[in-house]
């Protein structure tokens, strides 16, 4: 364990940084951030709500934090290094918290792996439909960023035109299914988080509104409260 907390497995030669916290025997939760963020993004009022009753993870995806920086950031490899996460700390049934790119991570797992998902929750998330006019793959910026600057360069070229099986495998995500939207404020089109829900059998979208794209940062109590009582939900 590193002096900041962060102890790492190893899952296919890479190494993956993580927290954790709470000792309740619920299904574990694994909470992942979004894209320049690490798992100390999530250092808030959730993570004390959940870890009365679950024990919680938060990971740091290759490219970012204590990762490794492998230099491979394509979508299955994130996917693959959560499911090495998952195996190494046997962990066979989850709660994924994701929020923008940590999200879309969590809902491709799910959707290759619908039975290690007990429930999803997915904050600002990203419908990966081909983006007409592409972004621009944006430049490095003049000072070194606290991650590795080709994950942007990776997520943009993949998110300009992604796989179209990311969008239709959609109705494979058979978790109950929570979107969190931020309303007003957000640079994502809100009606997209209705129309990945209306192709999912068992999910539904709450804004909170105001809240912008970093719902748990600027609304935290909403956030956590919108989350606990999908939880506590039978």
């Amino acid at each position: 364990m590193s002096d900041n907390g962060t102890r790492t497995v190893h899952t296919d030669g890479v190494r993956l940084g993580y927290r954790s916290w709470g000792s309740g025997k619920g299904v574990p939760v694994v909470l992942l951030h979004c894209l320049g963020e690490d798992g100390e993004d999530w250092r808030g009022p959730l993570v004390p709500g959940l870890a009365g009753e679950h024990p919680v993870h938060a990971l740091d995806l290759r490219g970012h934090g204590e990762s490794d920086r492998p230099g491979s950031y394509a979508m299955d490899d994130f996917v693959g290094d959560l499911r090495g996460f998952l195996d190494v700390l046997g962990i066979d049934r989850v709660i994924l918290v994701g929020h923008s790119f940590g999200s879309v991570v969590a809902y491709l797992f799910a959707q290759e792996h619908p039975a290690r998902v007990d429930r999803l929750v997915l904050e600002e998330t990203t419908a990966m439909r081909p983006v007409r006019p592409p972004r621009e793959v944006p430049e490095p910026p003049e000072e070194p960023a606290l991650f590795d600057w080709d994950v942007v360069v990776q997520w943009t070229r993949q998110r300009n035109d992604p796989d179209p099986r990311w969008w239709d495998r959609l109705p494979a995500v058979t978790a109950p299914t929570l979107l969190v939207g931020g309303g007003n404020g957000s640079h994502l089109p809100q009606q997209d988080l209705h129309l990945m829900a209306d192709r999912m059998p068992d999910a539904r979208v709450v804004t909170i509104d105001g809240a912008g794209h970093l719902v748990h940062e600027t609304r935290p109590m909403e956030f956590t409260r919108a989350v606990l009582d999908f939880l506590a939900e039978s």
